[in-house]
């Protein structure tokens, strides 16, 4: 499996923040409200509220239709075994035996089968020969998971799960009879179980405990199927112990001690270990290579580091080749390989230009000499492609031709001068050309936090707004990752608002480069993400019209302040430690719940989870409380004719903070979103006007 892309996804479902609700939820959840005590709070009138939702349905019909369109490209939902290929459509599992592509699809797990109420499949393993199954599904709004453990022997039709297991996050087979796995609890991964399935019945044993909290243990499996690795990772440091399948019932080997500092993921081939760590120069992912025998760090060898400019983003082991995907400065995707043996042979793979995002496929039981990977770019569906190690070539798998040619737009790579100087990336997506956007809407997109890239693969809501004229831009800020671990430094703890001036320098840029204005940009961030986008308004309002934020982080300061939660001290390396006078008054320089003041703020739609987990709901509605009342205080010294920002509290049932797993919720959502955009920057008056002109004509 890939290394990085697999530890970040169970990392970034870690790091989001959690808080206790310390408040009732009233009966009026689920429904879209605003709250005010008077007729100059920025809030909708009955009439205004009944409107968006009318509009909201005409969004919603828009996104099915867009859905539709793109309703056939490639899904990363097949898994293949040694005798059969199975398929994952999220509530159950089917499966076909190789070499025969007409027959009946069998379907061997239900997500439904474990009852209460799960019913959205996470993550598949298969053992090695075949023999078994292992599953974990979610629960629909909240985010508990349970796996289930099926065998694939006789018939299994209608059979429900041999065992069923609670707060599993990941896990992986040993053999056929030796599953080991992580279990979370409010939050925190760390403790790795081996379960044994023998004549004698299900033996559970604790293999490892994390003491430390301010680290997360998830546990993967190398490609070659050799190795069962426990990986514990902190926002500074991490550690690796690994089991041998050849002798899966003896207790871990440890590879490195964790020092400060020190970044590791490791991956095996031919008794060797390959190592990608951040020893290289400026601490950036490098490949080292060491004997099984012998893991430790004395014995890693240099085999690869990326060239100045370009970073190492993940890696893919293959049976003779490792794979590379590298970012250069301007986030442009690459792909790169080497031979794993001397003399040693390293070679580039183009990408298309229009390339943001690479998803690397699901591995199964056999296959070691190919790598397939879908790619994508918000705006370009997936297209499927495979590395072949024994050719050395790169090509298309699938014939997708009618999704290939959807180049009719403009993929334009940007970079901006931050207020240090810093030249910041920033992706930008239109179909006028660059020199015709001054009048078009804009969207921004950020995060910048815990080393994570903004997500940018495809969406067939980026791409209705495409082609209904908007630019579409991604603002790659320090914090994030997308430029490597510095990146990353460079925007943590106390260097925090740098990602806020970076954000801003990116807005600017564009308005400079004539890219719309102010009364037409629009602003979207979720979770950590609200961070920056909280602090950019209270610093620059005027460069916004509108903002939406989902599951936002808006109070630091007070969260990072109560050790008692569970994710307090593990995020210390993000955000700072409030003990420490230097990181409190930096946090409160910045956090967006402090900083509010009176001035006319962007118009704000906030969708929060009655039940999240991991966003302080009672700091979502204290900001939405002092917001309103800094707006009221300044509208009430202003011309009573100019325009009052709307801010709405959408509260959402369910605690899950990703938001919801079933379609027809999460299109309502981003249809109520999309009806907040053209409202506020005026985008559905000019519709009609336009509509009122051609028919007068």
């Amino acid at each position: 499996m890939s290394l990085i892309t697999s530890s970040c996804l169970l990392l970034l479902r870690s790091v989001s923040r959690n808080i206790t609700l310390r408040r009732n939820i009233h009966p009026f959840i689920s429904r879209l409200y605003t709250e005010g005590s008077s007729q100059t709070t920025a809030e909708l009138s009955k009439a205004q509220l009944q409107k968006l939702r009318d509009q909201e349905q005409r969004f919603k019909r828009r996104l099915r239709s867009v859905h539709r369109k793109f309703a056939e490209v490639p899904e990363n939902s097949e898994l293949q075994g040694q005798n059969h290929v199975y398929f994952e459509d999220g509530k159950g599992i089917y499966r076909s035996t190789l070499a025969q592509d007409e027959q009946e699809m069998l379907e061997v797990f239900s997500a439904d089968w474990g009852g209460d109420g799960y019913g959205t499949i996470q993550r598949v393993r298969l053992s090695p020969s075949e023999t078994m199954l292992a599953v974990t599904v979610k629960k629909d709004h909240h985010e508990e998971t349970r796996c289930m453990l099926v065998h694939l022997g006789g018939a299994i039709l209608h059979q429900k799960a041999l065992l069923v297991l609670d707060n599993v996050l990941s896990f992986e087979w040993a053999t056929d009879d030796v599953l080991f796995y992580s279990t979370q609890e409010t939050l925190q991964c760390l403790h790795v179980f081996r379960l044994h399935l023998s004549n004698a019945g299900v033996q559970t044993t604790l293999v490892y405990e994390e003491k430390d909290p301010e680290f997360f243990v998830e546990v993967s499996r190398s490609r070659d199927q050799r190795l069962v690795t426990i990986n514990c990772s902190s926002k500074i440091s991490s550690e690796v112990w690994f089991v041998d399948s050849k002798t899966p019932l003896l207790f871990p080997t440890l590879i490195q001690s964790r020092q400060p500092g020190l970044l590791y993921y490791v991956e095996h081939s031919d008794s060797y270990l390959f190592i990608l760590a951040n020893t290289g120069a400026n601490q950036e992912y490098q490949l080292l290579r060491a004997p099984l025998t012998s893991p430790s760090m004395s014995h890693w060898v240099p085999l690869f580091s990326a060239v100045p400019g370009t970073v190492i983003k993940d890696m893919e082991l293959l049976q003779d080749h490792c794979v590379f995907t590298v970012k250069d400065s301007q986030c442009q995707l690459h792909i790169r390989t080497l031979t794993t043996q001397e003399p040693y042979q390293l070679n580039t793979h183009q990408l298309p230009h229009w390339a943001c995002d690479l998803s690397p496929q699901r591995v199964g039981t056999v296959d070691r000499g190919s790598f397939g990977f879908l790619l994508s770019s918000p705006v370009h569906p997936p297209v499927h492609y495979l590395y072949n190690s024994r050719k050395q070539k790169l090509s298309i798998i699938e014939d997708n031709t009618k999704y290939i040619s959807l180049t009719d737009f403009n993929t334009t790579r940007l970079q901006a001068a931050s207020q240090d100087g810093t030249l910041v990336p920033l992706t930008l997506f239109h179909m006028p050309a660059l020199s015709e956007l001054h009048k078009v809407p804009l969207l921004l997109h950020v995060y910048g936090a815990y080393g994570v890239d903004l997500n940018m693969a495809f969406s067939p809501e980026k791409r209705l707004l495409l082609e209904d004229g908007w630019a579409l831009a991604y603002c790659h800020v320090r914090g994030g990752g997308e430029c490597g671990l510095a990146w990353h430094r460079a925007g943590s703890v106390l260097q925090k608002r740098r990602g806020v001036e970076d954000l801003a320098a990116c807005i600017q840029t564009l308005h400079h480069l004539r890219v719309s204005h102010p009364a037409l940009t629009a602003l979207t961030a979720r979770s950590a993400g609200a961070v920056l986008a909280g602090a950019l308004c209270n610093h620059n309002p005027q460069l916004l019209r509108a903002v939406i934020l989902q599951a936002p982080f808006l109070d630091v300061l007070d969260t990072m302040q109560d050790p008692s939660l569970p994710l307090t001290v593990e995020e210390r390396g993000e955000w700072g430690d409030p003990c420490i006078k230097e990181h409190r008054d930096n946090i409160a320089s910045y956090c967006p719940f402090h900083n509010i003041r009176p001035q006319l703020y962007p118009s704000m739609l906030i969708t929060a989870y009655s039940e999240d987990h991991r966003v302080p709901l009672s700091g979502v509605m204290k900001y939405v409380e002092r917001l309103k009342k800094a707006i009221q205080m300044c509208t009430t010294r202003v011309d009573v004719n100019a325009r009052v920002p709307a801010v709405i509290l959408d509260l959402q049932p369910g605690g899950d903070h990703f938001g919801p797993e079933d379609f027809h919720l999460s299109l309502n959502e981003s249809a109520r979103q999309l009806a907040f955009l053209y409202k506020e920057l005026g985008l559905d008056q000019q519709k009609k006007q336009t509509e009122t002109k051609r028919t007068v004509k």
